[in-house]
């Protein structure tokens, strides 16, 4: 089995209760919503990674970004017919705003990662399929969401 390790850069953004999010068109995750991002090209910084990406898988732009946190995890799946991969994920977490209001959401994909975009409201995020990243990044956004729904104080 081939092993690989693959660093990507990713945005979380997220406005009026919705997360932005794609469909993935490939590889282990093929259907599930993820966070916009991906690989970071040789010599390129990770925050103009995540401008490019956003780009091209969202349309969105400009936006700014800060590092929120970086997370990682493991999988084996059936990488072609007789040859299964395990890869080792590393994300770079930004909190990402969009510094145009006017900007317009690609949402035909980008033919090659992103099947489209869209906001998908905070509230429906366990109905759906989603990647282990937007697991991990919106389990307490959605707690929070959660409790203050519920009139529970989310103290900070």
């Amino acid at each position: 089995m081939e092993k690989y390790t693959h660093l990507g850069v990713y945005g979380v953004l997220v406005r009026d209760d919705h997360i932005l999010l794609i469909q993935k068109a490939r590889g282990p995750h093929k259907g599930k919503w993820d966070l916009p991002g991906g690989s970071i090209e040789f010599g390129e910084e990770p925050e103009l990674t995540l401008q490019r990406e956003f780009i091209e898988e969202t349309g969105l732009a400009p936006i700014t970004g800060n590092i929120r946190t970086a997370v990682s995890y493991t999988i084996i799946y059936q990488y072609d017919v007789n040859q299964m991969e395990e890869l080792h994920h590393i994300g770079i977490i930004y909190d990402v705003e969009l510094l145009d209001d006017q900007a317009v959401l690609r949402t035909d994909g980008d033919g090659q990662d992103s099947l489209g975009a869209k906001w998908i409201p905070l509230e429906t995020l366990g109905l759906l399929p989603l990647t282990p990243f937007v697991e991990m990044i919106m389990e307490p956004a959605v707690q929070e969401e959660s409790d203050v729904g519920m009139g529970t104080e989310v103290e900070g």
